[in-house]
């Protein structure tokens, strides 16, 4: 059976389902459950013979042949136990509950795993499959599950500049379904021949990533490990804790990361009239250099905090980081003092799944502690002034990232040319600001842009109406979205 065969035939059961109103997100889930139990019957048996812990009366040739509600009450019963087992056959199973209603439909999504020999299948075609599906459940607006899906492109961009090396320890605090450490292990294994002992501490010891939402978690555990990474048998070293109550037990070699988009950490709670409010939540952190409320603030301070005295990280922030007071400025100030902040790549809108949303790369690299400023000068690669890009009909390809890439030379930052002139090219996009000039602006603010916008001068040079009209919708969707929050926040104090 090929790739695209396997690939059609799960998407077909798909649509049939979601005729049941079962949603992509808990298909996939229901997927993944399956799965894994023939993926751990395959190895199993020869001449692979590995202990998996699937207890016997739950493994999948009991309840292969079963139909009707037999089927049901054996799945409901399996998905219970299974979940209390050790390792990462536990943790895919946590709190896993059955979502498809209609025996005789999950008895043909069996059948349909089963037809495939999944453990025969490259890591490559696995994975083309799962990411594929995981796209289109970040598609379903309605399940909010775009939140934890970070555009590929954009990924694959931050990965290709930061450039891994073997046999280093890699991190995300807020990992998501795993894109980050897919892509990190992607391209450790093309850029060059591995030894056996990297290729050991690659699938079992690169790795190291915190998710709190139950079902994410699970689908990142599944997704790497149908791309390799991780055993059947092991603990995973992807946590369930809020990696922002405590420092880091250990520090790590790279941070890559797309902390979750919302301004503030909060925690909701009844209270004595048996009512549900919300409190902000600030963490006490010693190693933090501010107290706050602002979610994204304390995850900057936090992967600071990641690093070894040598980890670089790459991290995607929105725009209040560049320019808060307060708190906001304290921390800047203290990146730019202790680590060595030399590239924001300002990103467009249209290019993630939460909408109205306007981020930035960050790239920086740990210092041993100095009385020197770490930051001698900032590199800026503005990709939002006139650009324009939608989820459907224009999104983000890595290609529309190539001249940024090129800017930052990965494989020599340190020789980099502006593209910027001031005579001679005005419109260049790469541009370099010293820490002095930055230091000196109100706030330490770091939300720069320089060219001239010109859908502002030039009618001619509006996007397409199509575009228009999408951008116009996103950014209502945001509005109201923030109208909402502000409507909560004042419920929540009043009187």
């Amino acid at each position: 059976m090929t790739t695209d065969s396997i690939i059609s035939k799960v998407w077909s059961f798909c649509h049939t389902l979601r005729d049941d109103g079962v949603g992509y997100g808990d298909y996939l889930e229901q997927l993944t459950y399956l799965i894994f139990l023939k993926m751990a019957d395959e190895y199993s048996r020869p001449p692979h013979r590995r202990k998996v812990g699937v207890p016997a009366r739950y493994a999948w040739p009991v309840m292969r042949p079963l139909k009707g509600a037999e089927l049901e009450v054996h799945y409901v019963e399996a998905l219970r136990e299974l979940g209390t087992q050790k390792g990462m056959l536990g943790q895919i199973f946590t709190k896993a509950q059955n979502k498809i209603q209609d025996p005789a439909k999950l008895a043909r999504l069996i059948e349909m795993v089963d037809d495939v020999t999944w453990t025969t299948l490259d890591a490559d075609t696995k994975g083309d499959i799962y990411e594929g599906i995981l796209e289109k459940n970040a598609e379903d607006t309605k399940s909010g599950a775009g939140q934890y899906f970070t555009p590929r492109a954009l990924i694959k961009a931050m990965v290709v500049c930061v450039a891994p090396e073997p046999a280093k320890t890699i991190a995300d605090p807020a990992c998501g379904t795993g894109g980050f450490f897919l892509a990190a292990y992607d391209f450790l294994v093309n850029q060059r021949t591995l030894t056996p002992a990297q290729k050991r501490f690659l699938k079992n010891a690169t790795f190291h990533g915190n998710e709190i939402v139950a079902g994410t978690r699970r689908l990142c555990l599944m997704n790497l490990f149908l791309h390799g990474i991780g055993e059947i048998e092991g603990n995973s070293a992807i946590a369930s804790t809020d990696a922002l109550i405590a420092a880091p037990a250990q520090t790590v070699d790279y941070v890559l990361a797309n902390p979750p988009f919302g301004k503030k950490s909060s925690m909701t709670f009844t209270n004595e009239e048996g009512e549900q409010e919300k409190e902000d939540l600030v963490y006490n952190r010693q190693d933090f250099w501010a107290t706050t409320s602002n979610k994204q603030l304390n995850f900057l301070q936090h992967i600071r905090s990641l690093l070894k005295t040598t980890g670089r990280a790459a991290v995607v922030l929105p725009d209040n980081v560049l320019f808060e007071g307060g708190a906001g400025e304290t921390v800047r100030k203290k990146l730019m003092e202790t680590t060595e902040l030399h590239t924001i790549l300002r990103l467009p809108t249209g290019i993630f799944y939460a909408n109205g949303v306007k981020a930035n790369v960050l790239f920086f690299d740990n210092r041993p502690a100095s009385k020197e400023v770490a930051t001698r000068e900032v590199w800026y690669y503005d990709y939002r002034t006139n650009i324009h890009h939608t989820l459907k009909r224009k999104p983000l390809r890595l290609d529309d990232l190539a001249e940024f890439i090129a800017c930052y030379n990965p494989q020599n930052r340190h020789k980099r040319k502006e593209t910027w002139h001031a005579e001679k090219n005005p419109a260049g996009r790469w541009r370099k600001f010293t820490h002095a000039e930055l230091a000196a602006r109100d706030k330490t603010s770091l939300d720069l842009f320089w060219l001239k916008d010109d859908s502002l001068a030039d009618l001619d040079n509006l996007p397409e109406p199509e575009i228009l009209a999408e951008e116009i919708i996103e950014n209502i969707e945001a509005g109201l979205s923030n109208f909402r929050t502000v409507a909560a926040t004042l419920a929540n104090s009043a009187p």
